[in-house]
């Protein structure tokens, strides 16, 4: 890179290297960003995507390497130092104070650095935010009660409040529906139109192809190519992603369907026993086949999840495992009974992120025969156990004994992938199995579901993406509004049908 790029790049990262321990997370990363550019850092899970964007954001020291913005050599020593020169991060995970209103989490920046606000004119300001880019959200509501895509809009508007010339994404459509997410990239396309530079850091080949103007493909902490979006096709993507051609191909064999594995016998759940959440939802998902359940987020879907799993109790009905009634059962003796759960919220219900690795490979089932003698646990079982989980699923991680919150989100749902496949599996249910996973690792998952469905299991799949459903539910459910709303084979319906039930649109509308 000459000192020609350098003055005309907004950001120039020259070859850095950062290494956590034995773990080579950058390797020699160069690559530049352009003013008012959507530039897409494209990775699978532990390629390095989101250490490069804590280095540039000054939340991360390189060992070395050298990064220059608006033309200038730069040594951030915080992330407060970057905020300062006009770069904005929003995280995989947020940081929010539950507590405080949405306008309070936005404007505590501003306010930490001692000035002294006027609140109604912050709020003012933040409200012209909303409307210059068409963001909405109730600014008023403690950020508890706000939806997970809400909350990102809050993190959005925390950078663009203070100003930022570039704003690093990362994996920001891991918690958004389909809808939000074309929201999100018509708002990121208005930044660009306003002069912000966007970092889109995400391994969906179809999210670059739709959202970016380069993209720079990063493997195993290495930069192997960087090029104009346009001159791209998804398949030469994914090459340079897995480095080799990536077949699309879903492998869905024909499997007879059995009795019933799992029921929802006519459950209703309410909310502190008012209005309810879930009404009168009767489902039946058989033995050998997948069951999905389209909707938008908000519409029942996590409480019927919880009430299955049994965190959750349901008001009325009964939930049946085989033919076996287990609605007054305690998760532990579900899961024993042959039900496992993959939660949409990996680090609050699927695991415990100060727990290591190992240890949450075998949560739930470490005093089974299996990992335990009485009560001495199995050592060496459990780190061997451990040692081929990892490299089964490619989890990338410094190893058995690493915190598991340490790893990036993909990498944490494998840990639960890893632990719920490992045991004999009567029925799964399973919540946005594939959300924040990498193309290796979805189609992974795929074909562990239909390995599942052909031994003969059933499986539950609650998903926002209509192309997961379609591509391998045998059936499709589609809730609005707590109630199911239509129930149809996978090959008699159209995904435009399936969109406009799940937006509460119905034939006698």
């Amino acid at each position: 890179m000459n000192n020609n790029d350098k003055t005309q790049a907004l950001l120039s990262v020259e070859h850095i290297t950062k290494r956590y321990g034995t773990l080579l997370a950058n390797d020699n990363v160069s690559f530049s960003i352009e003013k008012g550019h959507i530039h897409c850092l494209l990775g699978e899970n532990g390629a390095g995507k989101s250490t490069i964007a804590k280095i540039i954001y000054g939340a991360s020291k390189p060992d070395s390497g050298t990064i220059y913005f608006n033309g200038n050599e730069v040594n951030f020593l915080s992330p407060r130092d970057a905020i300062q020169m006009g770069i904005g991060m929003v995280h995989q995970h947020f940081v929010l104070s539950e507590p405080m209103n949405a306008v309070e989490n936005i404007i505590v920046a501003e306010k930490s650095q001692g000035f002294l606000l006027d609140i109604m004119k912050a709020k003012r300001k933040v409200l012209a935010l909303c409307e210059q880019y068409g963001i909405s959200v109730n600014l008023n509501s403690p950020v508890s009660e706000l939806a997970v895509g809400e909350q990102q809009w809050v993190e959005i508007l925390k950078a663009l409040f203070v100003g930022v010339d570039l704003l690093l994404l990362d994996e920001p459509t891991a918690v958004l529906t389909p809808h939000e997410v074309k929201t999100l990239f018509s708002i990121i396309k208005k930044m660009t139109e306003s002069g912000i530079s966007v970092v889109l850091i995400t391994h969906k080949l179809h999210e670059v192809m739709d959202v970016s103007d380069r993209v720079t493909v990063l493997r195993k902490g290495k930069v192997v190519a960087t090029r104009d979006t346009k001159n791209s096709t998804r398949a030469s993507l994914a090459k340079l992603l897995v480095g080799k051609e990536f077949n699309f191909n879903i492998n869905k064999e024909k499997v007879e369907k059995g009795d019933q594995a799992l029921e929802l016998d006519d459950i209703s759940i309410s909310l502190n026993h008012q209005n309810n959440v879930v009404e009168n939802v009767a489902l039946k998902i058989h033995n050998g086949e997948i069951l999905g359940l389209a909707g938008v987020s908000g519409n029942g879907q996590s409480e019927i999840f919880d009430a299955i799993i049994g965190v959750r109790q349901v008001d009325s009905g009964r939930i049946l495992l085989d033919t076996e009634d287990i609605t007054g059962y305690s998760p532990s003796l579900r899961a024993k009974r042959g039900l496992a759960g993959i939660p949409q919220d990996r680090l609050r219900q699927g695991l415990i992120g100060e727990f290591t690795v190992k240890e949450n490979l075998i949560l739930g089932f470490h005093n089974t025969a299996q990992f335990s003698d009485k009560f001495v646990l199995k050592a060496k079982m459990i780190q061997d156990f451990s040692e081929q989980s990892i490299q089964d699923y490619n989890i990338a991680t410094m190893g058995p004994d690493q915190i598991t919150a340490q790893l990036s989100g993909g990498n944490i749902q494998k840990v639960i992938l890893a632990r719920e496949f490992s045991r004999s599996v009567k029925a799964l249910i399973a919540n946005s199995p594939t959300r924040g996973l990498d193309i290796n690792a979805t189609y992974y998952v795929y074909d562990r579901f239909l390995e599942l469905r052909k031994n003969g299991a059933g499986i539950f799949l609650i998903s926002e993406d209509l192309d997961e459903i379609m591509n391998i539910a045998d059936r499709i459910a589609v809730i609005y509004n707590g109630r199911i709303v239509g129930l149809f084979d996978s090959g008699e319906v159209t995904k435009e049908t399936i969109g406009l039930l799940m937006a509460g649109v119905t034939e006698d509308d």
